[in-house]
């Protein structure tokens, strides 16, 4: 690398603050600059680690008017950890636009194995494992639609992010557009106190979280198309 700079992706607890890893404390520690998507967050964390350092916000609404001083404190030899308020960074979190203005400059960039919420989903959800998409959040308005008829004909399993305030209307359209006798499961609050897996079709899941409104963080795991959803693929008309 010409640069002595280097930008660490340090994965954080998605729930339990003891997931943190060893290699993670010591990438906290030894870093000139930590970013953060929220400081405010990741504050409670670097109490609980006792790291008494200073935060900077990095985050989807400053990454553009910030990246290139970044850039720039890499290029000087600084030593930069960038942290999300929880996973791995880039994964449906900043990430991806100082990753790639790395590459540009050939700045080191290493990223720590650790936390992230969608493997766990999908190892618990008892769908295939060996082949999967992950979708992060959809679209949440345009497009919306046209995405869901693209994935319905997708064979392997699919993961999804969402929000707790949306989970049953999106469970309504995955079903409309995938067929609600579809096999899923929707993972909440993962790791934490208060985890909770439940498995069914994609119709039992609406009308239970229906009844039962969710709350904290969600992945929704899905199985992909198979033999038996042919006959909805050919008559629903919408594909």
């Amino acid at each position: 690398m010409d640069h002595p700079g280097k930008l660490i992706l340090v994965p954080t607890p998605i729930g339990n603050l003891d997931d943190i890893t060893l290699r993670a404390i010591d990438a906290l520690k030894q870093a000139d600059i930590i970013l953060a998507e929220d400081t405010r967050v990741s504050s409670k964390l670097m109490k609980h680690l006792v790291i008494d350092k200073k935060l900077t916000p990095h985050h989807k609404f400053n990454e553009h008017k910030t990246l290139g001083n970044i850039v720039t404190r890499l290029q000087e030899g600084k030593t930069i950890a960038l942290i999300s308020d929880a996973g791995t960074p880039g994964i449906s979190d900043p990430g991806f636009l100082l990753v790639r203005a790395c590459a540009e400059k050939n700045i080191a960039v290493e990223c720590l194995p650790g936390a992230t919420a969608l493997i766990p989903a999908l190892a618990v959800s008892g769908l295939p494992t060996d082949r999967f998409v992950f979708e992060g959040f959809l679209p949440q308005k345009k497009g919306r639609q046209k995405r869901l008829q693209q994935l319905a004909n997708e064979a392997r399993t699919l993961i999804f992010y969402e929000s707790p305030f949306r989970l049953v209307k999106t469970l309504g359209q995955l079903g409309d557009a995938f067929g609600d006798s579809r096999q899923a499961c929707v993972c909440r609050e993962l790791s934490k106190f208060f985890e909770e897996i439940k498995r069914g079709t994609l119709n039992e899941l609406t009308e239970y979280y229906s009844k039962n409104p969710p709350k904290g963080e969600i992945v929704i795991v899905v199985e992909g198309l198979s033999r038996k959803d042919e006959h909805f693929k050919d008559t629903s008309g919408q594909l």
